[in-house]
C-alpha cells in the first residue's frame, strides 16, 4: 500500500490490487490555499453526502464504491480516526476531464451572457436574469490540470478528444444524475445550481462515477427558502470562510496562522445543515 495523492482535502492510498482507500479529511482550502485550521467533521459530512448520492444514482450509472465499512479495509484504517470518513473503492482509468453541469445562469456563464458572448460554445436566445434557472442544464467540461488551474473547454472539444460515443454518454449520464439529484435536493430545501462530476472506465471499459458527488465542495448549493432571481444567493459551502478571509485581507495569503473558533463553528454548522437536509437525520 502506498499513498498516491495528498490533495487539498483527500488522501488516497493504492492497495496495489485494483482497489484504493480514500480518506476525506477536515481540511479546507480557499483561494488556492490550504488553511491551517480544520473544520470540525467536515470530512465526515462530505463523505456521508457522497455515499448517499452514490447509492441514490446507482440506477443511472455504476460507481467506484466497494465499502464504507472499516472492517473491509486494511488494518491500518481500522481505527476510530478513520470512521465515517474513509471508503474502499475500485481503481479506475480516470477520464481527464471534470464534467460540470450548470442548471442556473450564474458565475462566469452569467458574465459572458451579460456581454452578449457565447459561453464555451453555448449561445443563449432566451433572456435571463442572474441566478435564473436555465431551460435545460448544460454540460461544460474542464481539463484536469496536474498543476495550476483547470482549463474550461467546450463540450465539442471533449467529444472530439474522447470520441463522440463516449463523450455523448458522459454528457447524458451527467445530466441524468444532476436532474435526479436536483429533484431530491429541491424537495428538501436546497437548490443545486451547478456541480462537477468525475468519471472513469473500469476493466471492461464501462463508464463509472468516481471521486466525490454533489458535496458543498464540488457544487453550488443554495438555500431554497432564501433564493431570489436576480440576486447572488448565499451558498451552503465554504463561502463563510472565504468572506472572512476577504474581510480581513487574508484571501490567498499562504502565511495565515489560524481561523477564529467562531468562523470554524459557523462553517461546520453550515456543512452539517446541508447533510441533514439531503440525507435526513
Amino acid at each position: 500500500m502506498k499513498k498516491i495523492i495528498s490533495g487539498k482535502v483527500r488522501e488516497v492510498y493504492d492497495l496495489e490490487d485494483g482497489r484504493m482507500v480514500i480518506v476525506t479529511t477536515d481540511r479546507i482550502s480557499a483561494f488556492d490555499v490550504i488553511l491551517p485550521t480544520m473544520i470540525t467533521d467536515k470530512g465526515k459530512v462530505l463523505n456521508a453526502l457522497s455515499n448517499f448520492w452514490f447509492d441514490y444514482t446507482g440506477d443511472i450509472v455504476k460507481n467506484h464504491m466497494i465499502s464504507s465499512n472499516l472492517k473491509d479495509m486494511p488494518e491500518e484504517f481500522q481505527k476510530p480516526e478513520y470512521e465515517g470518513r474513509t471508503i474502499l473503492v475500485k481503481k479506475l482509468k480516470m477520464i481527464p476531464y471534470e464534467v460540470i453541469v450548470r442548471g442556473y445562469m450564474f458565475g462566469s456563464m452569467y458574465e459572458a451572457y451579460k456581454k452578449g458572448e457565447p459561453f464555451l460554445g453555448k449561445k443563449f436566445t432566451k433572456e435571463y436574469q442572474q441566478a435564473e434557472k436555465l431551460e435545460e442544464p448544460i454540460v461544460t467540461p474542464s481539463t484536469k490540470a496536474a498543476e495550476g488551474h483547470d482549463i474550461n473547454v467546450t463540450l465539442d472539444y471533449m467529444k472530439k478528444d474522447l470520441g463522440e460515443e463516449l463523450g455523448s454518454k458522459i454528457e447524458k449520464t451527467a445530466v441524468a444524475i444532476y436532474k435526479k439529484c436536483y429533484d431530491h435536493a429541491f424537495k428538501n430545501g436546497i437548490i443545486i445550481a451547478d456541480t462537477k462530476f468525475e468519471f472513469g472506465l473500469d476493466e471492461n471499459g464501462e463508464l463509472v462515477l468516481a471521486d466525490e458527488v454533489l458535496t458543498p465542495d464540488s457544487s453550488r448549493f443554495w438555500n431554497k427558502a432564501e433564493y431570489t432571481v436576480g440576486t447572488s444567493p448565499k451558498s451552503y459551502d465554504k463561502q463563510f470562510v472565504r468572506d472572512w478571509l476577504k474581510d480581513n485581507n487574508l484571501a490567498g495569503d499562504p502565511l495565515i496562522k489560524s481561523i477564529p473558533a467562531d468562523v470554524v463553528a459557523k462553517t461546520a454548522e453550515i456543512y452539517r445543515e446541508c447533510q441533514t437536509l439531503i440525507c435526513g437525520n
